[in-house]
């Protein structure tokens, strides 16, 4: 029986690489399930585990210097392909052009070491400072470009591992690159070696599992803007605007603050879906949200609380204000047209307004808003009412503040 073969076979160093392997394996196996998602970044880090998965077979069965060589391009492009992705999925652009350079040096270098100057810890320690670099980078970009509001967890998860991986392999840069330790054959077993090779594959699952965090997070944030925004307008859904309402009316109550309410309503909207057809009619919402949108304040709060009905939260603003900003809004919806396959869809808007005051629920102050409305129904429709009020509220257009 050859011991020497066996030995090998079971050395530690295979049993890590093998262990790799599954990692990997089960890597493309569950990014590949997420493919139907559609979410940036993923099939580039299927491909890169791929990679990582023949990478790592080639070495466990043969270390010629043609397959490691082979072996190592193939351990920087799947990490290229990995910053790629996580670039990708914060909607940055992929790729840096001087990583391409760094590229081709790498590769400069691995021949060099491999067939000029037979060097085995230079050349490792040329890889491992790359692969380091790529760490740090994704901790990096994973931080920097995380989105307000979303839950930290995933993020900082990642985060981590990548750090924890970079920090291993510019250890090792630093350590075989210095001189300090020296390997004489590549993935000799040498506890420093096998320490090394260790901590870094324990850092792959982290980060694959990482990815599939960010995922996750990534298509819950999708769900739940669906149960909140109206997906037509872009505006919140009617049940997230009575939300927001409250919550601004309980702090407009505990810093005396002003408050007031808005709500509109496109005029003979039925009649422009009976004349230019349902679609049309979707595209003068969406026109029209759109143009209300652009010329909110930032505390405004927009909503679509009915079919052709919106409602514009204004914190800070009197009963008196919020009509005049209203009727700037009304104006302007007048002097444009929404495009639409049939052709060009004019709308107008009536608008009911009022103030929050002390007593009051948001049931009560809509319900008012909304009575005012109507007297703007009546009063022949293109006009802003206030509450209590028998007359439109002035003309005077007004702008917002900067």
């Amino acid at each position: 029986m050859d011991h020497t073969h066996c030995d090998a076979a079971m050395s530690i160093p295979n049993a890590l690489i093998g262990i790799a392997i599954l990692s990997c394996v089960m890597s493309v196996a569950v990014l590949g399930s997420l493919f139907r998602t559609q979410v940036p970044g993923i099939r580039r880090w299927c491909v890169a585990s791929g990679l990582l998965a023949v990478t790592a077979t080639l070495l466990l069965f043969r270390r010629s210097d043609l397959v490691v060589l082979g072996a190592s391009v193939l351990l920087i492009v799947a990490s290229l392909l990995a910053i790629h992705g996580f670039r990708q999925f914060f909607h940055r652009p992929p790729s840096v052009v001087w990583e391409y350079g760094a590229l081709c040096a790498i590769l400069a270098g691995l021949v060099y070491w491999t067939y000029v100057s037979p060097d085995v810890s230079a050349r490792g320690a040329m890889i491992s400072g790359f692969l380091a670099y790529i760490r740090f980078v994704i901790a990096w970009v994973v931080q920097r470009y995380r989105p307000a509001g979303r839950p930290k967890y995933a993020y900082h998860f990642v985060a981590i591992a990548a750090v924890l991986g970079a920090v291993v392999h510019a250890v090792r840069c630093v350590v075989y690159g210095s001189g300090l330790a020296h390997e004489s054959v590549f993935l000799e077993e040498t506890p420093l070696n096998v320490a090394f090779l260790g901590m870094a594959i324990l850092t792959l699952p982290c980060l694959s599992v990482g990815m599939v965090m960010l995922t996750h997070d990534r298509l819950a944030e999708r769900m739940e803007r669906l149960a909140t925004i109206d997906d037509l307008t872009g505006a919140l859904g009617r049940r997230a605007f009575i939300a927001r309402t409250e919550a601004l009316f309980e702090l407009a109550k505990v810093a005396k603050s002003k408050l007031s309410i808005a709500i509109l309503d496109i005029d003979n909207f039925k009649s422009i879906n009976d004349r230019f057809g349902h679609a049309a009619g979707d595209q003068a919402l969406a026109h029209v949200a759109l143009t209300i949108s652009r010329e909110l304040r930032q505390t405004d709060v927009l909503g679509r609380i009915g079919g052709e009905e919106f409602a514009l939260l204004m914190p800070l603003t009197g009963k008196e204000e919020a009509a005049r900003l209203t009727n700037r809004l009304r104006t302007l919806v007048a002097a444009s047209v929404a495009r639409a396959p049939t052709g060009d869809v004019a709308c107008t808007l009536s608008a009911g307004v009022d103030e929050f005051g002390d007593g009051d629920t948001v049931a009560s102050v809509m319900a008012r808003a909304d009575t005012a409305l109507y007297a703007a129904k009546a009063n022949g429709r293109n006009c802003v009412m206030t509450a209590g009020s028998s007359q439109p509220a002035d003309a005077l257009v007004s702008s917002f503040p900067a």
